[in-house]
Parts: C-alpha cells; structure tokens; sequence
C-alpha cells in the first residue's frame, strides 16, 4: 500500500513539477518581453516564453536564459568605436529657420542642422547592425556656434566614440566647407540606442499629432538644443 501511494506521490509530484515550469516559464517570458519595452532584446520575448514552455523545470529555464543573453548583449564586431561618416548640403530657402518655424531669419535652422548630424551619424552605422535591427536617437547636446546663409555649403560628421552594450555615443560637427569660409558652425554629442525594429515599430502609437508638430518617437525627446545662432 506504501509503495503504490509513494508511486502516486511521485507522479503527481512530477506532473506538478512540469506544469509550474510550464506556467513560470510562460509567465517570466511575458513578464520580460514587457519590461524590456523597445529595447532590441524584446523582440525575442515571444520565443523565451516559447523556449520557457518547451523545457520546463528549472535547468531548462536557465539554459533558455543563457542562450539568449547572450544572443542579445553583444553588438556585431563591426560596430565599434571610430566608425564616422559626412554629409554636405548645400543650403536653400527650405532649410531656413523662417521655413522650418523654429525662428524668423532666413539662415540654416538648427533642426535642419541637427537632422543632417543625425544623417551623418546613421551613415556611418549603414549594413553593420544586422538584419532586423536598426538605431533611434535618444539623448542629443548641440550647440549651434554660427549663422548659415542661403547658398552657403555646409558638411555634417560624426564619429562613433563610444559603444556601451546598444548605446552607441557619438560626437557630431558641423562646418562650412572651405570654397564658403572655414569654420566650426555646430558640435556636440548624439547618443543612438540599438532597437529590434519589428518590436519598436510595434510598439509606436498611432495617434493624431499634437498641434501642427508631431513627436518624433525615435529621436529627440532627451535632447537638447543650445545656442541661438540660426533659430
């Protein structure tokens, strides 16, 4: 009678044992995917949950975890610090701050400015991030240090100084080009963020723009503008 109610208790036992790690499993993967937010590793939050389901039980949520942390921390090795590209353009009425509203003189706006570094600092990261991936700006310090007339030439660069896990720190500058007169127009530092693509998209919002100026999402909501040079 012992041995069949030991037997019993055994089976019963695993079954449990089997169903919690089914249901943590589950549960930790969507508590993760969740936490994550746009971070790239939450695009693999489905299939943790998936894994979590597949090898219930404790060793078998910590092989899933292990294989992909480290699936998810490192960057491509060809990401890495002093990667750096330009951009010139060649300034008209449409790149004024009177035209962009962001001030009323007919010189470069600082958006304007700011898009092209931004240009620049995506340039240099072209076909390195992988398929599915792709980088948001997070954080930007610009100062604009000098007005820009319409006609005038102007070349924007950046240079990945930094890489700490998916962010991606760069020094930004702007200066005219030397047939206008040579000199330093705007600098500063972007920080990018590596994002899993299909999960931020997810994520974005569809609503009505507020006002006439609709957030960026991935750009500027940390950032800072200084200077007063061009509006």
């Amino acid at each position: 009678m012992s041995g069949a109610v030991s037997a019993a208790g055994a089976g019963l036992g695993a079954g449990l044992g089997a169903e919690l790690g089914a249901e943590l499993g589950a549960g930790l993967g969507a508590g993760l995917g969740a936490k994550l937010g746009d971070r790239p590793e939450a695009g693999l939050g489905a299939e943790l949950g998936d894994r979590f389901e597949e090898t219930s039980g404790t060793s078998g949520i910590v092989r899933a975890m292990a294989e992909i942390d480290a699936r998810v921390r490192a960057l491509p090795s060809s990401v890495h610090a002093g990667l750096s590209a330009s951009v010139a353009l060649t300034v008209t009425e449409r790149d004024t701050a009177a035209s962009l509203r962001s001030g009323d003189v007919p010189v470069l706006g600082t958006p304007r400015l700011v898009a092209l570094c931004e240009e620049a600092s995506c340039r240099a990261l072209d076909g390195r991030l992988g398929p599915d991936f792709t980088s948001v700006a997070s954080r930007l310090q610009f100062d604009h240090l000098g007005p820009v007339a319409v006609g005038s030439t102007v070349t924007a660069e950046a240079t990945l100084e930094k890489v700490e896990g998916r962010r991606l720190s760069f020094t930004i500058s702007v200066a005219l080009d030397a047939d206008d007169r040579a000199g330093l127009i705007a600098a500063g530092r972007l920080t990018r963020v590596v994002v899993h693509r299909p999960t931020f998209l997810a994520k974005a919002r569809c609503s009505e723009p507020v006002g006439n100026h609709p957030v960026d999402a991935g750009g500027h909501a940390g950032g800072h503008a200084g200077g007063d040079a061009g509006g």
